[in-house]
């Protein structure tokens, strides 16, 4: 595999900056000038790209779709128009797909300044990260979690419950657990209506994960089916964005134990764990992937 560089410099943590260690060298190994990426108002990871990218030298022009607004996400969208990223923003996720094709293209052409050569398109990511390389974000994490386990360090987990947002780390996790030789069971508490993010689609992008691996000279890499993990939406509320009463009441409880998390991901997935509890093979291991900076 190509070896990746190091982004995270201690002042971020979370999903999007495991996603971003992989992603910005590949990047740069493309000769890519820009990404371009989506999500929601509140995004955490079109921070962390714009952050971390232009930290490489890259740009990021963000295509941002409206969600239901509280104080988190309007303090997060303060800090997106602060960050150096370049924002379109659309009131629905049908408007920004129309508008994509045309952003693309200004975005190679705003690249293109006297002396940088010809246009070269954006690298388009899908929302949090969640193409083959930024999957490998979250294989890299099972197999750390793999070695603690082999070093005593904490018992095998019969579950691990994460948040699924996009699918890049529920897909990581199965991968790398099955890598490991881990029995392992994913259970990702979806969050997000606006794509698919069953089983199927999450076992669909970890075999695509494993295709890359191969490509890049990896052997025994396993192919998942949808049976090995699980994906619910119980606990999503009424969209994407919506905080419920159950995530409200898990923030408030971590917080209490020093803890700090948000309604939208992390206080869902929680509240799976706390709603589900001994139903879950054990031991089950519930990961904070909140990074805030």
């Amino acid at each position: 595999m190509q070896v990746r560089g190091r982004v995270r410099d201690g002042s971020w943590a979370g999903n999007k900056v495991r996603k971003l260690e992989w992603i910005i060298p590949e990047a740069k190994r493309r000769g890519v000038r820009t990404l371009f990426t989506v999500g929601g108002i509140g995004t955490h990871w079109g921070l962390a790209c714009a952050r971390y990218g232009a930290e490489h030298g890259l740009r990021t022009v963000l295509g941002l779709v409206d969600q239901p607004v509280d104080d988190h996400v309007r303090e997060q969208l303060a800090r997106l128009h602060a960050s150096p990223a370049r924002i379109h923003r659309f009131a629905t996720g049908r408007r920004r797909r129309a508008a994509v094709p045309f952003l693309m293209a200004r975005a190679s052409l705003d690249g293109a300044g006297p002396g940088s050569g010809r246009p070269r398109l954006p690298w388009y990511l899908p929302a949090g990260g969640s193409n083959p390389v930024g999957t490998l974000g979250y294989v890299e994490t099972a197999l750390e979690i793999a070695a603690q386990v082999r070093a005593g360090e904490l018992p095998e987990p019969g579950t691990v419950v994460v948040p699924v947002g996009s699918g890049g780390t529920a897909a990581g996790l199965a991968l790398g657990f099955a890598i490991a030789g881990l029995p392992t069971r994913v259970f990702g508490a979806v969050v997000n209506d606006s794509m698919p993010l069953d089983a199927e689609a999450l076992a669909a992008l970890a075999n695509a994960t494993g295709d890359l691996l191969r490509e890049r000279g990896a052997t025994d890499v396993p192919r998942l089916t949808a049976p090995d993990l699980t994906s619910r939406s119980d606990w999503l509320g009424a969209t994407y964005g919506d905080p419920t009463p159950a995530s409200v009441r898990m923030v408030t409880a971590a917080a209490a134990a020093g803890l700090e998390l948000e309604p939208v991901y992390t206080g869902k997935a929680l509240a799976a764990v706390a709603e589900l509890g001994t139903s879950l093979p054990g031991p089950v291991l519930w990961l904070n992937t909140h990074g805030p900076r």
